[in-house]
């Protein structure tokens, strides 16, 4: 079976333990997380022979060294080592090092019940580093959006809810222009009209009736020097969420480029109506990933993607669990892709009013259709195909 190891890994050191395939010890030892530190550290596997080594990660950048390496990595989620930690110690006791040792006893015993790690190609994550990039933005963006409206609520709530959505483009102006209620005191319908013109304001809203919405709301008291302050931090918040909002256009053009340049590319695109649904179709390829022994059959998927609940049984009793456990990322773009396809598929709007009138309620019925649409796209991944409406069996029985 060959020499294997474990590595119990931190933001400031890696505790490691190597040992042969009798379990005895070869090498255990403490390496810093910097350059010499994780050289010394492959060097070390390369000089011991290992071939699989357990950790609690599946990228990083060790992860990627151990495999430059020649080390074959076992990724191992933290509930399954915190489960095999009571085969060796029943006091309940934890420790880095108890934890290095678990690992390698996972990888030199059970190393056949797990998968092991088959790196995905550049293009996929390359795809997956900008889309979850932009997921952190878009987080931070609604978090700076949520204190800009809440400063606004204190002293002038006036411009929140004038505009579809505090962050919009033309909201965002409007507040750059005017950011406290003593400088929209000379706004009248006319320049507020031709300001609307100049943002393409589509809404169907007349000038007169923003204007009158304006100044019927409330009116704040503060003193001069705390209205000046919060003057002054209106703008600020207000230049941020503009710059963030335009790096978030500027990471989905990204998205939209390697998507098209990606080999899968088209497979995640066919499953969206919309030809401009490029997030949703970029977020499925880059967490499912494109090696296809990821996924061996189509109820692993599903398993990762949360779709699937999880069967208890005891005796007599069996009921199932929300599937805590699981890729929460696709879990998000199957949600998103079910609650959009029921309102234009026929087959999938079938299956949530099934679902529905079951009892199930709303989100249980999206993940009962996206199991459904999970084993689909397991097939046309798999297969290396597009979806193709007119081969999909359920959907013809509904004369889609």
């Amino acid at each position: 079976m060959g020499n294997c190891a474990g590595i119990d890994w931190a933001s400031e050191k890696h505790d490691v333990l190597i040992a042969d395939e009798d379990g005895e010890e070869l090498l255990a030892a403490t390496f810093p997380r910097d350059e010499s530190g994780i050289t010394s550290l492959c060097r070390a596997m390369v000089r011991h022979d290992v071939e699989v080594v357990a950790i609690e990660r599946p990228d990083g950048v060790l992860v990627e060294r151990l495999l430059e390496a020649g080390v074959r990595v076992l990724p191992l989620h933290p509930n399954q080592v915190k489960a095999a930690r009571d085969r060796f110690r029943a006091s309940g006791g934890k420790s880095d090092r108890f934890d290095r040792f678990v690992l390698c006893e996972l990888a030199r015993t059970d190393r056949h019940r797990f998968r092991l790690l088959e790196p995905d190609l550049d293009e996929t994550k390359a795809l997956r580093a900008l889309t979850r990039a932009r997921e952190d933005l878009v987080s931070a963006r609604v978090a700076l959006a949520n204190q800009l409206r809440a400063e606004l609520e204190r002293f002038w709530p006036g411009p929140v809810g004038l505009f579809a959505d505090i962050d919009s483009a033309i909201s965002l102006a409007f507040l750059a222009r005017y950011p406290s209620p003593m400088d929209a005191r000379g706004l009248g319908e006319k320049r507020l009209a031709a300001f609307l013109k100049a943002h393409h304001y589509s809404n169907r809203k007349p000038p007169a009736q923003l204007l009158e919405r304006l100044r019927s709301a409330a009116a704040g008291r503060g003193g001069a020097l705390e209205t000046a302050r919060r003057r002054s931090i209106v703008p600020r918040l207000t230049r941020t969420l503009q710059m963030m909002v335009e790096q978030i256009r500027e990471l989905e053009r990204e998205i939209a480029e390697a998507l098209d340049t990606h080999p899968d590319g088209e497979i995640f695109r066919s499953f969206f109506r919309c030809p401009g649904s490029v997030i949703c179709a970029a977020t499925l390829l880059a967490e499912i990933g494109d090696d296809r022994g990821r996924y061996p059959h189509r109820d692993a998927l599903a398993a990762d993607a949360g779709q699937a609940p999880i069967a208890v049984e005891s005796g007599k009793r069996k009921h199932a669990k929300f599937r805590w456990a699981c890729n929460k990322r696709l879990r998000n773009a199957l949600a998103t892709l079910a609650h959009t396809t029921r309102r234009w598929n026929p087959w999938a709007a079938a299956r949530y009013a099934a679902a529905r009138a079951r009892g199930h309620a709303h989100r249980r019925a999206l993940r009962t259709l996206g199991r459904a649409w999970s084993r689909i796209i397991w097939r046309c991944w798999r297969d290396r195909t597009i979806y193709d409406p007119q081969r999909h069996t359920g959907l013809q029985q509904l004369g889609g």
